[in-house]
């Protein structure tokens, strides 16, 4: 490993923690700035959302889509943290690196859910971030009273 593909992943690693900041404090602006004009989120069995336009509708409509169980108001979120784990990064070249991590959902009732992400990341044009070209985000198990199931 050289410097280069340290930094590389350092960057890569900074946008990972970006995306989950942004996300769990309400900032859909920033994670859509996690992305590549064009990239897309993949959720496996569900829904995709490609381009800035399509993912900022995505992710504002989350929480909101989310109803109880009498289909009332969305739920009151007053935690919400994503925390990311095992993250293995495989620099393939100066252009690209494929990123395999787990995360658990921590909200209100504790742990929530978890899952995997498996990324795609590219260099940002002309800049010097490495952005998310594609999210595939495989959500393995919900809690029995989870506020996202």
């Amino acid at each position: 490993m050289d410097i280069a593909d340290l930094l590389i992943r350092e960057s890569i690693r900074d946008t990972m923690a970006r995306y989950n900041h942004a996300g769990d404090g309400g900032k859909y602006d920033a994670i859509v700035g996690c992305f590549i004009p064009d990239g897309e989120l993949q959720i496996v069995g569900s829904e995709s959302a490609r381009g800035h336009g399509a993912l900022l509708e995505f992710f504002s409509h989350v929480v909101a889509s989310k109803r109880s169980e009498d289909h009332g108001p969305p739920p009151a979120l007053t935690v919400l943290r994503h925390c990311v784990t095992n993250v293995l990064i495989t620099v393939e070249s100066p252009q690209r690196a494929t990123v395999a991590s787990y995360f658990h959902v921590i909200t209100d009732i504790g742990l929530d859910h978890w899952g995997r992400y498996r990324d795609v990341f590219v260099p940002q044009a002309g800049g010097d971030r490495w952005l998310i070209q594609n999210r595939s985000v495989k959500t393995d198990a919900y809690a029995p009273d989870s506020l996202f199931h």
